[in-house]
């Protein structure tokens, strides 16, 4: 027995070391530290396009100038896509105004991008202000012009997608969310914070 005893404990050590080195180099793969972000109403944060470069069409704001996603290269950015016709799009758009009012500047800003038709540009502005995001400027992109929408990967309405400062997609979430919540902020200040 005592002959087996040596032989049996070196084998014991062996295979604790192999063990200890094998669950240290292929443990589960590092997750996105954004991750932590996508509970409450953003459960639904979407983080698989991350890279994604933005879209290039354009969108117009209410005087009908042209602009694309380009010239906000430099700050971080939520892009909203939203609805007059679209009842969840309506509820979360004062959230969007509160988010804007407390993280909105040099850094960061939210752009509502309305896919109204062009006869309803007027009420659509109009409606962004009653509904407590007159902090937000007016943007359009009309049916004919939906280019930028389906450039973006967007499904259905309201899709929020955040970029960075490089033009990037950070993540995105399809459906209303809000982002006046502590979750929203959270992610903001992460994103600013980078």
């Amino acid at each position: 027995m005592r002959r087996y005893a040596l032989p049996g404990l070196f084998l014991v050590g062996l295979i604790a070391i192999v063990y200890v080195l094998i669950s240290a180099g292929g443990g589960k793969p590092h997750e996105n530290p954004l991750a932590k972000f996508a509970t409450g109403s953003l459960t639904k944060l979407d983080l698989s396009g991350s890279g994604d470069p933005a879209g290039e069409t354009p969108f117009y704001t209410a005087d009908g100038t042209s602009h694309t996603l380009a010239e906000f290269q430099g700050k971080t950015i939520l892009v909203n896509f939203w609805a007059t016709w679209c009842s969840p799009c309506e509820k979360e758009m004062p959230s969007l105004g509160a988010l804007q009012k407390a993280r909105g500047g040099a850094d960061f800003e939210v752009v509502a991008i309305s896919v109204d038709s062009a006869e309803d540009k007027d009420y659509a502005a109009q409606r962004l202000g009653e509904l407590g995001a007159a902090n937000i400027p007016f943007r359009i992109i009309t049916p004919e012009q939906y280019e930028l929408v389906y450039d973006s990967g967007v499904q259905g309405f309201p899709t929020s997608i955040l970029y960075g400062p490089d033009g990037r997609e950070i993540a995105r979430l399809a459906g209303e969310a809000d982002w006046s919540s502590f979750e929203a902020i959270g992610l903001i200040d992460a994103l600013l914070d980078r």
